[in-house]
């Protein structure tokens, strides 16, 4: 019987993808993989299958799944997790009942040192066109109150930092997958081939979990998180150490064609590509790093609004992060996310001392971040940019001790502005006292599909094959918010 021929219907060759041509031809890989790097980063990705999005480690821009609100979003993470009931969602009866024995039944709390009821010390009032209540901690938050939509309905799964930290950055309670700042670069890409594409701007504290909070995970070591500091040298080493250009252009072809040549014998390999794209992008920041840094071009008038000349140091450092951040959306980076800094206390952790520490902490961030909408805004990229506000957690409405309060997964608020969602809107609501979500209830895969939505991006279709199954931000879970959507 004669054999069959190696063209039948089955059994077609496989077809070279242009990476494994490249690792085949050795004898040019170098220069071609740095021509390459430099002229479009994106055409030596392959395709996955099914999506149309890059196997590789690409940051060239990609179109989204279906037209886009939002090209940018700048994630105000407030580490720590700020009390619902004395920001954004008045409860009428813990004032009435201050002091009393709380008449809901109690979960389960971190640290069980439960109290009494626990009335906010804070006045609130209502604002703006919109009538949305803002309490007295965000004076100058609440004057923007018109551009916020604020969802009182949220709810997580774990009452932990850590483990809440992991899922509101990556959708799972555990270490180790990609943070939804590496999600939208490796589904969208980045504008800007000078600037990573999801940007990190450390005030001074990296929420418990570390550095995994912003990883990249089972996804191509370029999407991760690249850690600024609000400084003049906001990146360790950006500037060269050689004493002249071309010493250090033949350094990196040197790491380069070493890494070429170890690819060549080991074949694809995403650390080792990651690493030869990483030495091209850091050679085009030092250009970039110090103009984006050099705020003496911004108007007076605008440096003082964000706060940058403010008596309080965590106010300077956390303008300096807001003014940065509008000035990455312009330049087209993708994902920006800011951390607190340091109030000389804990974080919005306030497990005693709730007025001094929530005091302080809304000190350090109200008039910048009440700048920085008025400026996106004021400048026509609000409308393009998703701003999200959030912590990991909410706060009990009783008293932890007798003046803190302790960790509550079941009920707390959020907000978002521009990126197309409704401005001076309200979604959800909690019980009277605030403690559990009652009604049009988001959880944070929820969050996550809206956020991703507002991309462009279908949260069901951006997947990573990854241990067998195509994996993705919201797992198996999320529903788009669409009550919330312009």
């Amino acid at each position: 019987m004669p054999h069959a021929s190696p063209l039948c219907s089955g059994h077609l060759p496989r077809p070279l993808s242009r990476r494994e041509m490249l690792r085949r031809c050795a004898n040019g890989f170098g220069a071609i993989a740095l021509a390459a790097l430099l002229d479009d980063e994106g055409r030596a990705a392959d395709a996955m299958p099914g999506t149309g999005l890059p196997g590789g480690g690409s940051l060239a821009p990609r179109p989204p799944h279906f037209p886009a609100r939002a090209r940018n979003v700048i994630f105000l993470y407030m580490d720590g997790g700020p009390s619902q009931v004395d920001t954004f969602d008045p409860k009428p009866r813990l004032l009435r009942e201050s002091g009393q024995p709380f008449a809901m039944k109690m979960e389960p709390t971190q640290f069980n040192n439960n109290g009494l009821t626990l009335g906010s010390p804070w006045a609130f009032k209502e604002h703006g066109r919109s009538g949305i209540p803002v309490s007295e901690l965000f004076p100058h938050v609440a004057a923007r109150v018109d551009d916020l939509c604020v969802i009182r309905s949220m709810h997580t799964n774990f009452s932990e930092h850590t483990n809440a930290n992991y899922f509101l950055h990556t959708g799972l309670g555990l270490a180790g997958r990609p943070s939804m700042g590496a999600w939208a670069g490796y589904g969208l890409g980045s504008e800007n081939r000078n600037l990573p594409g999801f940007i990190v701007l450390n005030g001074g504290l990296v929420p418990p979990g570390g550095l995994e909070n912003f990883g990249s995970g089972f996804l191509p070591a370029t999407f991760q998180g690249s850690i600024f500091r609000p400084k003049a040298r906001p990146v360790a080493n950006i500037r060269p150490q050689e004493p002249s250009p071309a010493l250090q252009r033949n350094k990196l072809d040197y790491l380069r064609d070493l890494d070429a040549g170890m690819l060549d014998r080991a074949g694809p390999h995403d650390q080792i590509e990651a690493a030869i794209a990483n030495y091209e992008l850091a050679f085009r920041m030092q250009a970039a790093v110090p103009d984006l840094m050099d705020l003496a071009g911004e108007p007076e008038a605008l440096r003082r609004g964000y706060g940058l000349e403010a008596d309080y140091e965590p106010t300077r450092i956390f303008g300096t992060q807001c003014l940065v951040a509008r000035r990455l959306v312009e330049r087209g980076v993708r994902f920006i996310e800011l951390t607190c800094p340091v109030v000389g206390g804990d974080r919005w952790d306030q497990h005693s001392n709730l007025k001094e520490g929530h005091e302080n902490n809304a000190r350090a961030v109200d008039q910048p971040i009440a700048a920085l909408l008025q400026d996106l805004k004021a400048s026509g990229l609000l409308d393009s940019t998703l701003v999200v506000w959030a912590g990991e957690f909410g706060r009990t409405p009783f008293a932890q001790g007798t003046n803190g309060r302790d960790h509550n997964p079941f009920g707390y608020t959020v907000w978002l502005a521009g990126g197309g969602v409704k401005g001076g809107h309200i979604h959800g609501a909690t019980d009277e006292y605030g403690y559990k979500a009652i009604a049009d209830k988001v959880h944070v895969h929820d969050l996550h599909a809206t956020m991703l939505h507002l991309l462009g991006l279908d949260h069901k279709r951006l997947t990573f094959r990854f241990g067998g199954r195509d994996m993705r931000l919201t797992d198996v879970h999320g529903e788009i918010v669409q009550a919330i959507l312009a």
